[in-house]
């Protein structure tokens, strides 16, 4: 069972990436790397990097570097946390294969906040955004929504074949409010030692337009001194 299973989340990988080589206009690829240490029992260290592309692959589109520090208000669920990000975007110029690029500086705050319901694991995610754009300033809000559900354990454990799933809106402080929303379904797996891995598609629709993007996802989360956590257990 577990191989057939195995099989079937490479079968999608193998889907989607011929879906993404037969409709390069219409659908990009992101790759994704999602890090968050544990430094002690409150602060963690987030670190993350998205190579977004236009197509597949090389036809670049944006590189997301993001970092920052949180801390964890109770016993490791509401965290709140001031971060850095750097964009470096590409777009094409009208009528044309030319590009042009343009660098963006973000300080971002947000909080995050855990809820289960039996197998579904839920996240709740508030965040403000202060954009340094080429031209202007920006203030954005954003809010997710996701949810993980494990199809072959009864929680997210090493090993489990799990759905992934969420909702996230951009809304900005001055007009246009809308910016942008974005709509997500996966396949995971859960990898030891807190790793997990997923494949799937995400729908992204602006204002006057939407696209479709591939994103395969990796999530690591080991603690930076697991040793350290076993001494504070009697706090």
């Amino acid at each position: 069972m577990r191989i057939c299973l195995r099989l079937s989340l490479f079968s999608l990988l193998c889907l989607f990436v011929v879906n993404g080589n037969a409709q390069k206009s219409n659908t990009g690829n992101w790759f994704i790397y999602f890090g968050n240490q544990r430094i002690n029992r409150h602060w963690n260290w987030h670190n993350e990097i998205q190579y977004r592309n236009y197509n597949l692959i090389g036809d670049l589109q944006q590189l997301v570097l993001r970092t920052g520090f949180g801390y964890n208000l109770s016993e490791n669920n509401n965290n709140v946390l001031l971060g850095y990000a750097y964009v470096y975007s590409e777009r094409y110029l009208p009528s044309s294969s030319d590009k042009i690029g343009s660098h963006e500086h973000r300080i971002f705050e947000q909080f995050i906040t855990k809820q289960n319901f039996r197998r579904i694991n839920l996240t709740h995610r508030y965040r403000i955004e202060e954009r340094f754009l080429p031209d202007k300033f920006q203030v954005r809000f954003r809010y997710f929504l996701s949810a993980n559900i494990p199809l072959t354990h009864q929680s997210m454990s090493a090993n489990t074949i799990y759905l992934s799933m969420y909702n996230e809106i951009f809304m900005n402080a001055t007009a246009p409010v809308f910016d942008r929303n974005r709509i997500y379904g996966a396949i995971g797996y859960v990898l030891p030692r807190n790793m997990r891995i997923e494949v799937g598609i995400m729908t992204q629709q602006l204002e006057t337009s939407h696209r479709n993007q591939i994103q395969i996802v990796f999530f690591n989360n080991m603690n930076l001194h697991p040793i350290r956590f076993r001494k504070y257990s009697g706090d």
